[in-house]
């Protein structure tokens, strides 16, 4: 990141050959030879915009082609494992189990793509004829693995021009996101790894400790990594959509997908649902849309029965919504997600429903010991530290930095970065939880 960092200040006028370019270099030290498949991918889409702003026949086809290649790279790579093991498990033990490793930031890049290809193809903007230009857009490292979600026409005369922003500008939210997964959610991890293992003693009291702790771990993990996406951008001339709105301060569950992972909802909104016909044809083709839409939601998440029940849950709750009203309860919508997050996390249903159990009936007993264990003075501190800033009333921090005040942004920058850059030397770092997506 330095490095990149100082070759675009030096050299501004070769800002996407250097961003496109440590971008691969970046991916192909995470990725191995996975890289390829990013760069084939880069390759036919980029093709297929080109063709598509030169043609005025079959464009339809070549569009149909262009979403059917990355949505079978998607399939394949994703959900081909997943597909094979339930047909095993209906009595096909002749059908070879695929097992493939998961390229790093697969979803994310699809979708870059399907959204790239659409806006040419609608006419929304002109196709990038720059193949540098277009790896950039693709690659960008600040958000290649795990957003935010980027859709073209947004950041395409980004591309061209660079937008004001700076270290001054980006480094206090690059240092906020960071301080954000260390400090807080890193934190969390284990006390929520502990609850959630397959065989913790599930008590009603360890439930709710291990719920609550990955309700705050999720929202610290990937909010920090979108704050410190958005910080990266500013400092190489791009602004990257925000991701987050305060989402645990939502009053319904509607309320709550405008606030949580913004860029992803904006993104089935547009190129899913509307098309779809949105709420323009009558109230039970909007449930069937909205029931569509989250269940691919769900499976876009990962390829498990559990990630399929949540997307459902949250499906049927917004259905829900439609036909009786709002819930207009902070309370009762965060107790929701919750309930929500325990299927999200949970390795298998069996494991969920145990958890949930224990979570809507009394279970006595102790703390689980092994959660006990994880929930050191320290970790306690941070959990105590973390329900504050959820709780609090008002606008995000993250979005408020760039023009807050002086104290704030000092503090950030003079504080929370070098403590989190002894955490993360101290060897206490652990992956991004939307890596595995």
């Amino acid at each position: 990141m330095p490095v990149t960092l100082v070759a675009y200040w030096l050299l501004p006028r070769l800002r996407n050959g250097i961003v496109a370019a440590a971008s691969l270099v970046f991916y192909a030290w995470g990725a191995g030879a996975y890289t390829l498949l990013l760069v084939s991918a880069i390759a036919v889409n980029h093709a297929a915009g080109r063709m598509l702003d030169r043609i005025e026949r079959h464009r339809k086809a070549v569009v149909v082609a262009a979403i059917t290649w990355n949505l079978s790279i998607l399939a394949i790579w994703k959900y081909a494992g997943f597909a094979t093991e339930q047909i095993r498990a209906l009595g096909l033990e002749g059908v070879p189990l695929v097992e493939l490793a998961l390229p790093i930031g697969i979803s994310f890049f699809t979708f870059h793509h399907i959204s790239y290809i659409v806006d040419v193809y609608r006419r929304s903007t002109p196709a990038q004829t720059s193949v540098v230009g277009f790896v950039t857009y693709i690659a960008m490292f600040p958000q290649l693995v795990a957003g935010p979600i980027v859709r073209y026409h947004e950041i395409s005369g980004q591309l061209e021009k660079p937008v004001e922003g700076g270290l001054a500008a980006g480094f206090p939210r690059f240092a906020l996101g960071l301080a954000k997964k260390v400090v807080i959610a890193d934190s969390l991890a284990p006390i929520a790894d502990a609850a959630f293992a397959p065989g913790a003693e599930m008590s009603t009291v360890t439930a709710w400790v291990g719920a609550l702790a990955y309700t705050l771990q999720i929202y610290f993990d990937f909010s920090g990594y979108s704050d410190m996406a958005i910080g990266l951008g500013l400092m190489i001339g791009f602004r990257l959509p925000e991701n987050f709105d305060r989402p645990y301060s939502a009053r319904s569950i509607t309320d709550f997908w405008r606030r949580w992972h913004m860029s992803l909802s904006r993104w089935f909104r547009d190129y899913v649902y509307i098309p779809l016909g949105g709420n323009r044809e009558g109230p039970w083709k909007t449930y069937r849309n909205l029931m569509a839409i989250f269940i691919l939601c769900g499976l876009w998440h990962g390829a498990d029965w559990t990630f399929l029940v949540w997307g459902l849950y949250h499906g049927l709750l917004l259905v829900a919504e439609r036909l009786l009203g709002p819930l207009r309860s902070r309370a009762v919508t965060l107790l929701l997600v919750v309930f929500g997050w325990v299927v999200f996390r949970a390795e298998s249903m069996p494991v969920a429903w145990n958890m949930l159990g224990a979570m809507v009936t009394w279970r006595p007993g102790p703390l689980d010991e092994f959660v006990e264990h994880a929930a050191n003075p320290q970790r306690l501190a941070v959990f105590a530290l973390a329900l504050v800033i959820v709780f609090l009333p008002g606008r995000p921090l993250g979005l408020r930095l760039e023009s807050g005040p002086r104290p704030l942004r000092a503090a950030v920058t003079w504080v929370a970065a070098p403590y989190t850059a002894l955490l993360v030397a101290a060897g206490t770092f652990s992956p991004f939880l939307y890596y595995q997506f």
